[in-house]
């Protein structure tokens, strides 16, 4: 257990690798404001300049304290970009002049700032980012209410909500965190000095937020916020130095995540308590069948934030579907060794809680030995997703639902009239809920209530006495009336919701099953552009709006691999993006973060980019054109789906290309060894045989008779050709195998390739005889003359090898339809029904009883440029004994090859 302990983590070491090429963030962290942030990070900037480092402040807060801008202006600054907002020129940081400069060290202040509409990002600490990703280094200021996890421990202390705050996961990346602290006496007397806000503000914010109460409080979160870091940092340290020490238990803390609007709250609690106990910190939504009303969009929106801010709090998520809720919560807490649950306080009232047991209640009784922690939650603002949705109303064009809703109501009134001798009141009554109830299936609720409010008119109009007035005689009519009203509501309603819920459902099926599609499209393809096509095509008709896909290339650059036009219904070819527009999707690529419309990032961009990651790797971009429509709780989440499957799809084949890539070093190192050894053997013994030919015929002292002389020539070329045919056909493997065979075609007469091939090997002439069965009629075929004659002789060159000496060579030929067969036979043994196959692959040599020279690339070349022209070859045992090769290659109607 103890080297277990002192084993370092690998995603600590992978962390360690990511940060060490990103720059580094120092943050100067305060309780409240006016405690000198600002100061000491520009006395840190002033030092880090003396030791030579290039500091540039990218946004400096000085709020008009001499003091400050006496240190500020000693070090050069980056001029702020003007904004025109609601025709006010206003000021933010110029994040591209920064990037342009390349400083070592930039300053930025107040890293909780709303950046102005129109900038790149909506908030600042998303430009800090920015920065620490090209590698610049950042120190900035913040003060600790602006925690996300603190937000609502803040506004229960000072009673104020704090609107902006920055998520947790950016302090904890923070490589240095200083905190800055003064007694609470000392900032009240700045404040009363005017040192931190102007005199019109100082009693104000003494009175409020600058309570000694309040700062106090501040200054114990602050505090406790910089130990946990200090004790985060040793415990880092310990393990990185493989250094024993006490280390605490492993607890783990679970927080039950419901759409309620608490769920947010909880899910801090249950980060404060993990962090405080040094324990892991799980988040469980339980989606249970028993729920009174189905979920809508609101809440399934809802909960999709609130899981993703347990996951940036640094919580695992899990998504349970059970029957009842308790047992669930307890068999998830049990099968993970959860310690404590933290739960929402239920808000039932006590009269339901005295006829029902609450869920808390019913979770403590069966919770045995593990801890339950009750919240009480409180209302707050809840925060806006990293992509904007909007919940889709109903809406009615023109007048017709309700003058349908009143011609239903006339029939039934026309229908009440000419029965009302023969039917009772109440017949005539349940008889006006079917227009009711119609409107509110075909048009929605307030069709409905129309139609409810002109039924109840009519009936009491011309129903009830007396007759052709509003008035009534008896007063129980009136308690109809408004319980007619009232169901009439109800029907409406619950009607609407149906709609509602039935129109979603049917968007949520046809997206589930365009994904089940493309997924089953793309399983195992590895074409990047038939993956990118089908993405925009499917993603496209399935959400009705124009799509696209931007794809790096070698260089890295993007490229439009694919687009859909939703007007048109098809893939385009011819679509093309803006500067502006392409500028967003290379950001979104580069930072691996959502940009464009509907986002915080680059709002003002007509699509939403979507980044494709997976894992550590960036496939590309997916596009989605936003316009005027925005994006919807569901659509959302059919873009999440798409971009998830896309970015594993376009992973799987950069992986297989991998795979091929690596599969070609061990074929080529396959190859290379096969060719040591075949040049070693093949040219070795002719190379011997040339020398010592040469040798004796220059040896002075011995004179040759002619006839002798003539057969050492002979042997020398004989020689020279079989070096010859084995450079060749190793220069011809590797012209394939790199893809630079290239065909010069032309005429083709087979009787004289045939009659040239069998001249090139004469020198095995003497003990075979060429048999030839060439038809005058056979087509031209224009084709490579130089390569079909190379197959030519190296299928001559295998036969005479395999067959015995002094035994024929059959080369025939015949057209067949719009082919041509050539086919070189021999007397051979024939080929074994396993080796037919085999023998076209490079090196491959089939088993003979007699040793036979050659490397085994003649028939592979063979193969090659046969498939180059569009051919089949295959090899067979003759009925008459030997072996026969044939190619078959295609001619056209006119005689030519296509």
């Amino acid at each position: 257990m103890a080297e277990e302990r002192l084993r370092p983590d690998p995603d600590e070491l992978l962390g360690s690798i990511k940060k060490a090429a990103r720059g580094k963030l120092t943050v100067f962290l305060g309780a409240v404001a006016g405690v000198g942030k600002t100061y000491k990070m520009l006395e840190a900037a002033h030092e880090r300049k003396a030791d030579g480092v290039r500091v540039l402040t990218g946004w400096i807060e000085t709020h008009g304290r001499p003091e400050t801008e006496r240190l500020a202006a000693g070090i050069p600054g980056i001029p702020p970009r003007e904004l025109v907002y609601r025709d006010r020129v206003m000021q933010e940081m110029d994040i591209d002049a920064v990037l342009l400069q390349q400083p070592e060290l930039v300053l930025v202040d107040e890293l909780a700032h709303t950046n102005i509409p129109g900038s790149r990002h909506v908030r600042r600490y998303q430009d800090v980012e920015e920065l620490l990703v090209a590698g610049i280094h950042v120190y900035t200021t913040v003060n600790i209410q602006h925690m996300e996890s603190l937000n609502d421990v803040v506004a229960q202390i000072t009673g104020v909500i704090v609107r902006e705050t920055v998520p947790d996961y950016v302090l904890a990346q923070a490589d240095n965190i200083q905190l800055i602290d003064i007694p609470p006496e000392e900032l009240i007397k700045r404040l009363q000095e005017g040192k931190v806000y102007r005199q019109g503000q100082v009693q104000q914010a003494l009175k409020n937020f600058f309570r000694l109460g309040n700062i106090n409080a501040l200054r114990e979160l602050a505090l406790r916020f910089t130990a946990s870091r200090v004790d985060q940092d040793l415990n880092e340290y310990m393990r990185q130095k493989q250094i024993a020490g006490p280390w605490p238990a492993a607890g783990r803390i679970m927080v039950c995540v419901s759409p309620s609007p608490f769920s947010a709250q909880l899910i801090r609690a249950a980060h404060r308590f993990a962090s405080g106990l040094h324990a892991e910190f799980l988040a469980v939504h339980i989606e249970t069948a028993q729920r009174r009303f189905p979920l809508g969009d609101k809440e399934r929106d809802r909960i999709a934030r609130n899981m993703r801010l347990a996951e940036e709090l640094g919580a695992r998520t899990l998504m349970v579907v059970g029957n009842d809720l308790v047992k669930e919560i307890l068999e998830v807490a049990r099968t993970h060794n959860v310690t404590a649950i933290v739960v929402g306080k239920s808000g039932n009232t006590h009269l339901q809680d005295l006829f029902r047991k609450s869920f808390v209640d019913r979770l403590i009784r069966a919770s045995g030995g593990i801890h339950v922690y009750v919240i009480q939650g409180t209302v707050e603002e809840e925060k806006r997703p990293e992509i904007k949705t909007v919940i889709p109303t109903t809406s009615f064009a023109g007048m017709m639902p309700f003058a349908g809703g009143l011609a239903m109501t006339a029939l039934v009134t026309l229908a009440g009239w000419l029965g009302r001798d023969h039917w009772e009141l109440v017949n005539v009554a349940l008889l006006y809920l079917l227009p009711v109830l119609l409107s509110a299936v075909w048009w929605g609720r307030w069709p409905s209530y129309f139609t409810a409010v002109i039924s109840v008119s009519c009936f009491d109009y011309l129903f009830v006495p007396p007759l052709f007035t509003f008035s009534v005689y008896d007063f129980r009519f009136v308690w109809s009336f408004a319980i007619f009203l009232l169901v009439s509501f109800l029907i409406g309603g619950r009607t609407e919701w149906l709609r509602r819920e039935a129109k979603a459902a049917q968007l949520r099926e046809r997206g589930i099953r365009a994904l089940y599609k493309f997924s089953r499209e793309i399983a195992a393809v590895i074409d990047l552009e038939f993956i990118c096509r089908e993405l925009v095509r499917h993603a496209g008709e399935t959400i009705g709006r124009d799509t696209l896909v931007l794809c790096p290339d070698k260089s890295g650059k993007l490229y439009l691999a694919g687009s859909y036009d939703s007007s048109r219904f098809a893939l385009v070819e011819d679509f093309s993006l803006s500067d502006a527009e392409y500028a967003v999707a290379v950001w979104s690529y580069k930072n691996r973060r959502v940009a464009g419309c509907s986002t915080e990032t680059l709002p003002g961009a007509e699509n939403l980019y979507v980044p494709l990651t997976a894992g550590e790797n960036v496939g590309g971009v997916f596009g989605v054109r936003i316009g005027t429509q925005p994006v919807t709780p569901e659509e959302k989440r059919l873009i999440d789906a798409w971009s998830g499957l896309a970015a594993m799809a376009i992973e799987r084949v950069t992986l297989a290309r991998q795979a091929q890539q690596a599969a070609l070093v061990v074929e080529s190192d396959r190859l290379r060894m096969a060719l040591f050894n075949s040049v070693s053997h093949e040219l070795r013994t002719p190379l011997a045989t040339i020398t010592g030919a040469v040798s004796t015929l220059l040896d002075p002292d011995i004179q040759y008779p002619e006839e002798l002389r003539t057969e050492l020539l002979e042997t020398i070329l004989y020689g020279a050709a079989r070096m010859e045919r084995v450079v060749n056909n190793l220069l011809d493997t590797a012209r394939q195998e790199s893809g630079m065979l290239q065909l010069k075609t032309d005429w083709c007469d087979i009787e004289d390739m045939v009659g040239s091939a069998w001249r090139r090997i004469s020198e095995r002439k003497q003990t075979h005889t060429l048999i030839t069965k060439l038809p005058e009629t056979l087509p031209l075929l224009r084709a490579d003359c130089v390569l079909l004659e190379q197959v030519l002789i190296n299928l001559l060159d295998n036969a005479i090898k395999y067959s015995p000496q002094g035994s024929p060579i059959t080369v025939s030929a015949a057209q067949d339809g719009s082919q041509v067969v050539l086919s070189v036979r021999d007397e051979g043994p024939g080929i074994g029904r396993e080796d037919r196959e085999r023998i076209f692959e490079k090196f491959y040599r089939a088993p003979q009883v007699r040793k036979v020279s050659g490397t085994g690339l003649g028939l592979s070349i063979c193969k090659g440029i046969v498939e180059a022209h569009k051919g089949v070859i295959w090899a067979e045992n003759h009925p008459d004994g030997g072996a026969q090769i044939s190619i078959r290659l295609p001619v056209s109607s006119d005689g030519t090859n296509p």
